[in-house]
């Protein structure tokens, strides 16, 4: 059997980003894949291109007029800014990362409690502090054998304590439990450097533009 390249990867990261965020099913395209989302915190819909070439990504933007529409592009920044115009605006970069999941129970460090549990197809875990406060959570969404870890947050507070980590290998025992047998993300700058200390291999930058409402900005 061959090894996954790329495109496989992307294919893999938006089915289960799909269920987590509770978006519609991506629908093929030409170039990738397009997702509804309808976020009201910023995201109407995303183009997904896995193999992006400077004359699909003009062409594509060109059709685009819906403010909080996000292209995502595995390509670098320097590479992909230059095809687009200055209504959209550059993101913070991401990288796709995948793993071989494992059944490890991770250790609880002392003071904290784990709560873990699957809704809907998506595997959610909340860490708190013996008197019940938030300290870290995390959710995976769930599509056959991949398991796609997202929003993945520890509390400022608590932060340099492993509940990062915690958080991230309870997700991937939970899923290996459920019969996913892949982890498929795409991590944060900050986050990359986690994940790779964790097992997770790099295979692609991702470059994330947004076109801007006419003097607004957007978050994404």
């Amino acid at each position: 059997m061959r090894e996954p390249d790329t495109r496989d990867l992307v294919r893999m990261w938006i089915s289960g980003w799909a269920v987590s965020r509770g978006s519609a099913e991506p629908v093929d395209q030409p170039w990738g894949w397009s997702i509804d989302v309808g976020a009201p915190a910023g995201e109407v819909g995303r183009h997904v291109l896995p193999e992006p070439t400077e004359a699909d990504v003009r062409k594509l933007a060109e059709t685009v007029t819906a403010p909080t529409t996000w292209l995502k592009l595995f390509a670098e920044d320097a590479t992909v800014r230059p095809w687009l115009d200055e209504r959209w605006r550059l993101d913070a970069p991401g990288f796709l990362m995948s793993v071989p999941l494992a059944a490890e129970r991770p250790e609880v460090p002392a003071g904290y409690t784990v709560t873990a549990w699957e809704r809907g197809g998506v595997l959610r875990v909340l860490v708190r502090t013996g008197d019940g406060h938030l300290a870290a959570r995390g959710q995976a969404g769930l599509a056959g054998p991949v398991a796609v870890p997202d929003q993945i947050t520890t509390v400022p507070e608590h932060r340099r304590r492993g509940l990062g980590v915690l958080v991230m290998r309870t997700l991937q025992c939970a899923a290996h439990e459920r019969g996913a047998r892949t982890g498929v993300l795409v991590g944060t700058p900050e986050g990359r450097a986690l994940y790779e200390a964790m097992g997770w291999t790099t295979h692609a930058p991702m470059a994330s533009l947004v076109l801007d409402a006419p003097g607004a900005g957007a978050e994404g």
